[in-house]
């Protein structure tokens, strides 16, 4: 068995598992029931299955260019997924989209609650 057959077989075991996974997380964006589980589904196999795809697609192209495109749109995935993920948790806190419940550890409330108190008062937040 040569070495391109070797490559090939592996990038498109990477090929499949990451669109395994991307597929694993529009479906749970569809069937978990809050919005901190949404997103923990929207960014962490997503991200996982895009870098295996980006693996399997530069195991199959083999070329110097397409392979640092690749490792860009890598990189600025993993940059911007989990800022996203934290932005989009932190905006829907307030406004009580999240379910407390299911929190064993809440470090907002008691800032939340100081910026409610602030706000009643009056004062600017800081």
């Amino acid at each position: 068995m040569s070495v391109d057959t070797v490559l090939d077989i592996v990038a498109a075991g990477c090929l499949i598992a990451g669109a395994l996974l991307c597929l694993a997380a529009g479906v749970a964006l569809v069937r978990f029931p809050d919005l901190l589980s949404r997103m923990h589904a929207s960014a962490k196999p997503q991200v996982l299955g895009l870098l295996l795809v980006l693996v399997g697609c530069g195991l199959r192209l083999r070329t110097g260019v397409d392979i640092t495109t690749l490792v860009l749109v890598g990189l600025f995935q993993l940059a911007t997924a989990p800022v996203a993920a934290h932005m989009v948790g932190r905006a829907a806190y307030p406004d009580e989209q999240i379910r407390t419940d299911l929190l064993l550890t809440d470090e907002l409330a008691a800032h939340i609650d100081r910026i409610t108190q602030d706000r009643q008062r009056g004062a600017a937040p800081t």
